[in-house]
Formats: structure tokens, C-alpha cells, sequence
């Protein structure tokens, strides 16, 4: 029996390449890839709806090295989506043998995306997995020449789309025929591509070559603030996010809180010194219920049990914030 390894990354695009190819009776494996910057929590929702099983390969140390430096650039934001989809070909190209599969597929359409999915981007991909022959996009595989699984005729090649371009109707009407009624918005689970994500990325990775999991987790929480290129300040906009800051923090870290007044979890990354400390607890100030008060006395400490300390700080003023916030 044929059998095909589908890239899926949780949208609608690879979920509904995978359904094309097993209605042609091709046994279809999901292969999902986990990073510092996406999951399979998608990809997991998605191949229920087509009934296939998933195969999830983390590869965050080495995805995070090429995010650092892509040989193809970034796209608008940070996201390096030429070097990460030859990557995780290449991953693929891997488990061929493993799983006994014949071809891989991937959900990309021609020109649907201006700067990774136009025919030069889709070529590049395509020599740089060292699998190229084997790589088959089934949603705009008749605007491409013929793959080797066509021409031998492990899949019917008349069966295969020709959709092209940045419009989504034909997928959409595709979805509504099988039934797939939710799907994500396009790229929308990957923290690369969104703006504020990319903002502070490219800030950490400017003061911290080698950034952690840790740091990379932060990241998604809160306002940040940068006072020093050892020091961040990051301040939560609700409970939820309190809970995961105050999961991240070390002893090397500060935590501060407004004492009368509900508001914001602040904590200092870094080593803390003198300036730096009053910066923190005027940003608590800040975002707490007490912000139009002339002084607000912040307590702080490493935990939330260790606030043993205290300053008394006037809130910051919108000039000051704008002065130091990243995103």
C-alpha cells in the first residue's frame, strides 16, 4: 500500500492536503513539528477531523539556531519560513525509511504567500530538504511540472488541485464540503509571525546570544521593558499571566507588588541595582489601581511568600513607559 508522510502544521491548508491524498486510498501518517515557537496542540485537533494518526518531532534547539541566522532571511516579522520549511522536509526525508512512506505532503499553495510561497520559494525548499523528488503539494500540484509520485503513478495526478494565489475561497468551499468547520487563521499558530512576539525576540536576542526556554517562555507574558542590556522589567495585564510569570521566575529574579492596591505582577530579570529597582516599582505603580496616587509603597522580594521588602514609588508616567517598553 502507498503511504505518504503529511506535513501538518494545524491549519486548514496541510489538513486539507492530507484528506485530498488518503481519498485517493493512500495510507496518510501526520508528521507535526514542535518548537520554542509552536506546538502540536493544532495539529492534534486537526488530524481527528481527518482521522489520520500524528507523529510529533520536537526540534527546538535546532530550529532556534537557523531562527538566529536563516540563510533566506526573515520574513515581516521574525519568522524564517524558506530555511524552517526545508528543515522540516529535511526532518521528514528522515522518516521515510522509518515508517515505510513513499512521498511526503505539505499544504502549500503557489503565490498564496508573497515571500515563501512563490515558485522561486517553493524550488529553493525543494532542492535545499535533499528530498526534492520526493516532496508532492497536492492543494497546487497542477500548476507544477508533474512529481515523480504522479508520473509512476502512486497518486492520480487528475485527482489534484490547481488552486493558486492569496485567495482562500476554493479551501474554504473545500472545508465546507468535508465538514471541517473550525480551523485556525493562516500562520496562526506561530509566535514568529506575530509583530510584538518578533519585537521582543530580536531585543533578547541582541542582549543574549544564547537564550534559554525560560527566556523564550517570558517572552509571551505581559509589557517588557528593557533597562539595561542585563535587565528586563516585565509587568502582567492579568491573573492568568501572573500565575505564569511568578512559574518562571528564579532566585536571581525580583518580584514586586503594590501593596494596597490591586494590579499588575512586575518582575525584574536580571541583576538588580539601585535604578533599575525604582524603575520596577514605579512600573508597578503604574499598572495597579493606585496609578493616579502621588506614591504607591511596592513590596518585593524573590517569591510572592518572600515580599519582605519595600519602596515607595510614584507611578510612572506614560513618557517614562513609552521611553522603555519594547512592544
Amino acid at each position: 500500500m502507498t503511504t505518504a508522510l503529511a506535513m501538518i502544521s494545524g491549519g486548514l491548508d496541510s489538513t486539507l492536503a492530507a484528506k485530498l491524498v488518503k481519498d485517493q486510498g493512500i495510507e496518510v501518517i501526520g508528521i507535526c513539528f514542535k518548537s520554542n515557537f509552536f506546538n502540536e496542540e493544532n495539529a492534534l485537533t486537526s488530524v481527528k477531523k481527518i482521522d489520520i494518526p500524528l507523529v510529533v518531532v520536537d526540534f527546538s534547539d535546532e530550529h532556534l539556531e537557523m531562527v538566529k541566522n536563516p540563510k533566506h532571511g526573515h520574513g515581516k516579522n521574525m519568522n524564517p519560513c524558506i530555511d524552517c520549511h526545508a528543515m522540516m522536509m529535511r526532518h521528514c526525508g528522515e522518516l521515510l525509511e522509518k515508517y515505510h512512506a513513499d512521498f511526503i505532503i505539505t499544504g502549500e499553495v503557489l503565490n498564496q504567500r508573497p515571500m515563501s510561497q512563490n515558485r522561486s520559494a517553493l524550488d529553493i525548499v525543494k532542492n535545499e530538504s535533499g528530498i526534492g523528488r520526493k516532496i508532492l503539494r497536492p492543494l497546487c500540484a497542477k500548476n507544477l511540472n508533474p512529481t515523480q509520485m504522479e508520473i509512476e503513478g502512486l497518486i492520480d495526478r487528475e485527482a489534484l488541485l490547481d488552486i493558486k494565489g492569496r485567495n482562500r475561497k476554493a479551501q474554504m468551499e473545500l472545508a465546507l464540503k468535508w465538514g471541517i468547520l473550525e480551523y485556525p487563521s493562516p500562520a496562526g499558530g506561530c509566535k514568529l509571525t506575530e509583530p510584538n512576539y518578533s519585537v521582543r525576540l530580536k531585543d533578547l536576542l541582541t542582549y543574549k546570544k544564547d537564550a534559554s526556554k525560560r527566556d523564550l517562555e517570558l517572552l509571551k507574558i505581559g509589557r517588557h521593558f528593557r533597562v539595561s542590556k542585563d535587565v528586563k522589567i516585565i509587568s502582567t495585564r492579568n491573573e492568568n499571566e501572573g500565575e505564569l510569570l511568578e512559574q518562571l521566575l528564579t532566585e536571581e529574579d525580583l518580584m514586586f507588588l503594590a501593596r494596597d492596591y490591586n494590579g499588575s505582577t512586575v518582575a525584574m530579570i536580571g541583576g538588580p541595582t539601585g535604578e533599575a529597582m525604582e524603575f520596577a516599582a514605579r512600573i508597578t505603580g503604574r499598572y495597579c489601581k493606585g496609578k493616579d496616587e502621588e506614591s504607591v509603597t511596592v513590596i518585593y522580594g524573590i517569591n510572592e511568600e518572600n515580599l519582605n521588602e519595600s519602596i515607595n514609588a510614584k507611578p510612572s508616567t506614560k513618557e517614562e513607559i513609552n521611553n522603555y517598553i519594547i512592544n
